[in-house]
C-alpha cells in the first residue's frame, strides 16, 4: 500500500488512518492522485500508487479529504474515524486538454470537429464470447451489429458503421490496431488501451481508398512510469442456449398427421395403439419418442477466460506485457463411450509485449510484439446440417440408439445423433505473429512542437488442418422382437472400426506495412495549430497471383482560435494496384468546422449549467477499392478451356471432350476505378451541470461508382460475358444519439447511466435494370439494399371466396402459377400486383423490410455503494425483418410420415374448420406439401426486432488489511449473467439468429463468476 509522500502533522497527537483505492468510471486505478486534508494548519497529503491505493493519517475528528487529479473533477469527501474508502473520479467534462486517438495520431478532444467516438476498453469487457465484435452494438452510437450464430469459432458479429451503403465490395469498416490493418476479433480486450470509432469524412478521408466504410482505431497498452503492477483476472462461465425451437412430441405429431390424413381421405398412418404405446413409453425401442434437438445438444457448455497484465517502468524504459487465455466448449452432444473425444474445444492464447524506450531525451523507440495461437477441435459434421436433420427426422422413426447398442438409421435418411457424435473430428491450428517497430524523434531543438516518426510492421498468419474420420455401422429400424425379446432389424450399413486420418494443406498470409510522418502541434497565444503529413504503403500477400498493394500520402491541418472556433482540413492521396495505370491514385479531401459556444466569454456566467455546447459540421470524400467480382478488371481474360466448337456449313463437325480451344472471357474495361463516397455530417454536443453529456449527429452518405456487372447489354454487342462497370449509386443517411450521466452523490454512493440510438436507412439511386421496370414493385432502384422480395399476401381464403363446386368465384385471380392448384379455405390468398387476373411469378416483387436492422440501441447503468457495484446493459435492434420458412417441410404435415415436424409454438393459432381466422399464424395444414402456402410472401415476413438483456453484474471489492499478508493490494469478485432474456414479438426461435427456420447453432445464455486481483 502506498505511503504519504509529503506528510506534516503539526502538533497532532491523535490521528486515524484512512485507506482506499481510487479508480475512474471504468474501474481502472488512477495513479498519482493527490489526497489532501482540507483546512489543516500544515499540508497533510498523500499520493495514490500505481494501483490507485492510498493511505493517509488524518487528525482526529471530522475532516474533509480533497481528491485531485489532472483531467478529472476534484472531489471532496467528509470522513470521521477510521475509514476505508473507494473513490471514483469522473473525467473533467470541460475537455480542453483531453487527448483522443484519431486518424494516424491523436488530437485534443476540444479541437475535434469530426464524428469520433471513444469508449473505455473496460466497457467492452462483458459476456463469455471470444469475439470483441459481439460487444459493440448498443455500446457505441453509429455501430450497427448483429450476431447470427453462437457456434464457437463462428460467432463473430456482422457490424457496420452507420449502416450499409454499397451492394458490392466490402461493407465492414477498416480496423487498425496500433496503426496496422488487423482483425478486431483476434485482440483480447485486456490488451486495449484506447478504442475509437471514426465515422465521418473528416475522420476517415485520410485513409483514402480504405476509408469509405469508417474506421476503428485501437491502440494496445503501454507501460507507465512506476513500480511493477501485476493484475490478474479469471472468470468461469456456464452456458446454455438462449432459445431452441420447440417441436411437438411423437404422440402429438402422430395425432396431427392422422387428422390431416383423414381430411385428405388418405389412410391413417398410425393406429391408436401405436399412439398410446408411444405416449406411455411401452417399448422405447419399438415406439420411440425422440426430441432430436435435445438429442444433439447438451444442457451446458463452459468457457474460461484469464488475463495477466504486468506493466511498469522508469523515465528511460516502460513495458507492458499482457497474456490471455480463452477456452470454450460447445453445445453439441458427445458419445463418451467412444475411444476419441470429438466435442467442441476452442482454445485461444494471446500474448502482447510493448516496450517503450527513451534512447535519448528526444528519441522514443517502440517495439511491439504480439500474436495468438488458436487450437480448435470440432465434430466432423456441419452444424447447420445437423440442426436441419433434427427437424426433418421424425420423432417416432427410431430411438437415438437401441438398447442392444446398435445405431438405427433409415436408408437415405439421417440419425441426427449419429451424424453429430459418431464421425470423428476436425482439428484446426492457426497462429499469428504481429510486429511493430517505430522511432519517434522530437525536433523541438528545431522548433517546439515538431516531431517525425517512422513505423514498420510485419504480420504473418498461418493455418493448418487435420481430420480423424470414423464410419460406424448402422441398422435399419426394428420391426419387432423375436420370441426371446431380441430386436428384429436388418443391417443398414457396414461400419469400420478403424479411424481414417487426413491432413489438409497449410495456408496463410503476410502483411508488410511502412509509415513515415511529420507532426506539428503548437499553441501561439490564443492560436492552436495541429498539422500532420504522412506517407504509407503496404503489401498484403494471401497466395494470389500478386500482392495487394496500396500506397499514398495523407495530411491534416487543424486550427483552433481561443478554444472556441475550429477548422480542419484533411486529405488522402492514395491508390491501389487493382486498377489500370492512370486510374490508380485519387484525391480524397474533407473539411470540418466547429464552434464551442460554451467557451464564449458571454457564456461563462452559465458555465455551472452549460459546461459544454459544441456545434460541428463536416463534408468530404473517401473511397473503397475492395470491389467484388474480379481482380484487375481492366484486363481482358481468356478462357483456355473452351469446348463445343463446330465447323461446316451446317455445324456437322462438333468437337467435345478433350478437344479444347480459346475464347474471350471477361472483357477488360480500362476506366474502372474505386467506389467513392461523399459524406456529410452535422453534430451537436451538450454538457449540463458537469454530469450529463448529450451528443447528436445527423449524417448522409452518397456512394457512387459502385462496381457491378452490367445486365442490360444487347446480345448484338457480342460479349460472351457481360462487362463490369462503375455504375451503381446508393444514398445512406440517418441519425445517432448518445446520452451519458455520471454523479458521485457522496463518499458512498455513485451512479452512472448511458443510452445510445442509431438509425440508418439506404436507398439505391442507380442500378442496372430496364427503364420500364423502374418505378414498379419489381424495381431495385429507389428501394433499400437487400430489401425482402416475395408475393404480397392479402389474407387466408374464406368460404365466401369459393363457389359451391369448390372453384374460385369470378374476379378472384387464379393462383395456379404459384402452386395454388387445389385451393381451399385456409390457404394463403395473394394480391394480383400487375392486374392480369392471375397470380404468377410476375406478381412477386419487393415487399419492404431488410434482414439487417436499421435501428440499433442500447442503455445501461452503474450503481456503486461503498464496496459494492452493480451494472446492467440492454441492447436492442429495430426495423429488422425476415421471411421465415420457404421449405416444403416448414409447415406441419407437409412431410407426411417421411420428413419434418411441427413447431409447438403457436400450433393452436392455425386455420381449421373450427378456427376460420383469415389472419391465423399458420395457414391450412395439409397431408403433404402445399406449394401455395409456403411461398415467400408478406405472410411469412416477420418482425425480428428484439430487446436483449446483455449483462447484469454484481461485484464486491476487497482492500482490507488481511489481503496484505497475501501480497494483494485489492481484489474484486463478481457474478454476472449474460443474454439472460429477451423481449420480441417473434417467438419461434431467437430472432437474432441468421436463419429462416431456427435450425442453427443457438446463441448462448451464461452465468459467470470472476475475480480481479491487483498485486
Amino acid at each position: 500500500m502506498a505511503t504519504p509522500t509529503d506528510l506534516m502533522v503539526s502538533q497532532q497527537t491523535k490521528t486515524y488512518k484512512v485507506t482506499g483505492q481510487i479508480t475512474d468510471l471504468a474501474k481502472e486505478p488512477l495513479i498519482g492522485v493527490t489526497i489532501t486534508v482540507v483546512g489543516t494548519n500544515g499540508p497533510i497529503r498523500a499520493i495514490s500508487d500505481i494501483d490507485g491505493i492510498f493511505s493517509l493519517n488524518v487528525p482526529e475528528g471530522e475532516n474533509k479529504l480533497e481528491f485531485s487529479y489532472v483531467g478529472y473533477k476534484k472531489q471532496t469527501i467528509s470522513v470521521s474515524g477510521a475509514k476505508s474508502l473507494n473513490v471514483v473520479l469522473e473525467e473533467e467534462t470541460k475537455d480542453i486538454d483531453e487527448v483522443v486517438i484519431t486518424g494516424f495520431s491523436s488530437q485534443k478532444k476540444a479541437s475535434i470537429v469530426g464524428a469520433i467516438q471513444t469508449i473505455q476498453p473496460n466497457d467492452l469487457k462483458f459476456g463469455n464470447t471470444r469475439s470483441l465484435s459481439n460487444n459493440l452494438a448498443g455500446k457505441l452510437s453509429g455501430v450497427i451489429g448483429v450476431q447470427r450464430s453462437g457456434e464457437p469459432g463462428y460467432d463473430d458479429s456482422n457490424f457496420w458503421i452507420r449502416g450499409i451503403s454499397t451492394f458490392s465490395g466490402t461493407r465492414a469498416p477498416l480496423v487498425l490496431i496500433d496503426g496496422v490493418e488487423r482483425d478486431l476479433n483476434n485482440v483480447d480486450v485486456a490488451e486495449i488501451e484506447s478504442f475509437s470509432v471514426l465515422k465521418d469524412a473528416s475522420a476517415s478521408a485520410m485513409y483514402g481508398v480504405r476509408g469509405a466504410n469508417g474506421v476503428i482505431v485501437i491502440t494496445t497498452k503501454h507501460g507507465k512510469i512506476g513500480a511493477p503492477s501485476v493484475k490478474f483476472h479469471v472468470e468461469q462461465s456456464v452456458n446454455t442456449p438462449t432459445q431452441l425451437p420447440k417441436f411437438l412430441d411423437a404422440p402429438a405429431y402422430m395425432g396431427l398427421l392422422n387428422e390431416l390424413a383423414g381430411e385428405a381421405s388418405a389412410p391413417l398412418p398410425f393406429t391408436q395403439q401405436q399412439i398410446d404405446r408411444t405416449r406411455s413409453g411401452y417399448d422405447p425401442d419399438l415406439y420411440p419418442n425422440v426430441n432430436w434437438i435435445d438429442a444433439i445438444t447438451k444442457k451446458y457448455a463452459y468457457s474460461t477466460r484469464a488475463n495477466l497484465d504486468v506493466s511498469g517502468g522508469s523515465d528511460f524504459l516502460r513495458y507492458s506485457i499482457v497474456a490471455s487465455y480463452f477456452r470454450e466448449t460447445g453445445m453439441l452432444a458427445q458419445d463418451k463411450s467412444l475411444p476419441f473425444d470429438n466435442s467442441t474445444n476452442n482454445q485461444m492464447f494471446n500474448l502482447r509485449s510493448n516496450i517503450d524506450m527513451d534512447v535519448t531525451k528526444t528519441t522514443l523507440l517502440r517495439v511491439n510484439i504480439g500474436g495468438f495461437l488458436n487450437r480448435f477441435r470440432q465434430q466432423s459434421c456441419n452444424t447447420d446440417d445437423a440442426f436441419k436433420q433434427a427437424f426433418e427426422t421424425l420423432p417416432f422413426v427410431s430411438p437415438i440408439r437401441y438398447s442392444d447398442g446398435t445405431i438405427p438409421k433409415v436408408s437415405n435418411r439421417a440419425n441426427p445423433w449419429e451424424t453429430v457424435t459418431q464421425h470423428g473430428y476436425d482439428f484446426y491450428t492457426s497462429s499469428k505473429i504481429q510486429t511493430l517497430f517505430s522511432v519517434e524523434q522530437d525536433l523541438k531543438m528545431v522548433t517546439p512542437g515538431l516531431k517525425v516518426k517512422a513505423l514498420f510492421s510485419f504480420d504473418r498468419w498461418n493455418k493448418s488442418t487435420r481430420s480423424r474420420t470414423a464410419n460406424p455401422g448402422t441398422v435399419l429400424p426394428a420391426t419387432g422382437r423375436d420370441a426371446e425379446g431380441n430386436l428384429l432389424h436388418l443391417q443398414g450399413s457396414v461400419g469400420d472400426e478403424s479411424m481414417g486420418s487426413s491432413k489438409g494443406s497449410e495456408y496463410g498470409n503476410t502483411r508488410v506495412y511502412f509509415e513515415a510522418d511529420m507532426l506539428y502541434n503548437r499553441r501561439f497565444g490564443k492560436h492552436d495549430v495541429d498539422a500532420l503529413f504522412l506517407y504509407n504503403q503496404q503489401a498484403y500477400d494471401d497466395g494470389d497471383i500478386q500482392d495487394y498493394r496500396k500506397q499514398g500520402v495523407a495530411g491534416r491541418l487543424s486550427y483552433t482560435y481561443d478554444n472556441r472556433y475550429v477548422a480542419e482540413f484533411n486529405f488522402g492521396y492514395n491508390g491501389s494496384e487493382n486498377f489500370a495505370k492512370g486510374k490508380r491514385f485519387g484525391f480524397f479531401p474533407s473539411l470540418a468546422v466547429g464552434w464551442l459556444m460554451s467557451e464564449e466569454p458571454w457564456m461563462q456566467k452559465y458555465h455551472n449549467i452549460f459546461n459544454k455546447i459544441k456545434f460541428r459540421a463536416s463534408v468530404g470524400k473517401a473511397g473503397d477499392d475492395k470491389i467484388e467480382g474480379r481482380r484487375f478488371a481492366y484486363l481482358t481474360t481468356l478462357n483456355q478451356s473452351a469446348q463445343g466448337y463446330t465447323w461446316g456449313t451446317t455445324g456437322q463437325v462438333n468437337y467435345e471432350g478433350d478437344v479444347k480451344g480459346i475464347s474471350e472471357g471477361d472483357i477488360g474495361v480500362s476506366n474502372l476505378t474505386w467506389e467513392t463516397v461523399e459524406k456529410y455530417n452535422f453534430g451537436f454536443e451538450l454538457g449540463l451541470w458537469n454530469m450529463i453529456d448529450f451528443n447528436l449527429d445527423l449524417f448522409r452518405e452518397k456512394r457512387s461508382n459502385i462496381f457491378m456487372k452490367r445486365s442490360i447489354i444487347p446480345s448484338q454487342s457480342g460479349f460472351i460475358n457481360n462487362p463490369w462497370a462503375n455504375f451503381g449509386k446508393v444514398t445512406n443517411g440517418g441519425v445517432e444519439m448518445s446520452l451519458n450521466f455520471h454523479k458521485q452523490w457522496n463518499k458512498d454512493w455513485f451512479t452512472s447511466a448511458y443510452a445510445n440510438f442509431t438509425y440508418a436507412k439506404n436507398r439505391v439511386d442507380e442500378y442496372d435494370e430496364p427503364e420500364k421496370k423502374k418505378g414498379t414493385y419489381r424495381a431495385q432502384t429507389g428501394r433499400s439494399l437487400y430489401e425482402l422480395q416475395g408475393l404480397t399476401a392479402e389474407r387466408l381464403f374464406t368460404n365466401d371466396d369459393f363457389n359451391a363446386d369448390g372453384s374460385l368465384k369470378a374476379g378472384i385471380p387464379s393462383q395456379s402459377g404459384v402452386g395454388g392448384t387445389n385451393l381451399k379455405p385456409g390457404d394463403v390468398k395473394y394480391v394480383d400486383k400487375n392486374g392480369d387476373n392471375a397470380i404468377t411469378e410476375e406478381d412477386a416483387g419487393f415487399i419492404g423490410g431488410t434482414i439487417d436492422p436499421r435501428i440499433v440501441y442500447g442503455f445501461g447503468g452503474v450503481i456503486a455503494y461503498k464496496n459494492f457495484d452493480f451494472n446492467f446493459f440492454f441492447q436492442g435492434v429495430g426495423d429488422s425483418h425476415r421471411i421465415i420458412g420457404g421449405t416444403p417441410y416448414f409447415i406441419p404435415g407437409s412431410g407426411t410420415t417421411v420428413q419434418g415436424n411441427a413447431y409447438s409454438e403457436n400450433i393452436s393459432n392455425r386455420w381449421t374448420t373450427d378456427n376460420q381466422d383469415p389472419y391465423a399464424f399458420w395457414p391450412r395444414f395439409t397431408y403433404g406439401p402445399n406449394v401455395n402456402n409456403y411461398r415467400a410472401s408478406t405472410w411469412w415476413k416477420k418482425d425480428m426486432s428484439f430487446l436483449r438483456c446483455k449483462t447484469i453484474e454484481l461485484g464486491y471489492t476487497l482492500n482490507t488489511n488481511w489481503l496484505k499478508s497475501l501480497y494483494v493490494k485489492s481484489m474484486r469478485v463478481y457474478v454476472s449473467g449474460n443474454n439472460l432474456f429477451a423481449f420480441s414479438k417473434f417467438k419461434l426461435w431467437d430472432p437474432e439468429l441468421g436463419t429462416s427456420d431456427g435450425l442453427r447453432y443457438p446463441m448462448n445464455r451464461s452465468i459467470q463468476f470472476g475475480v480481479d486481483i491487483n498485486f
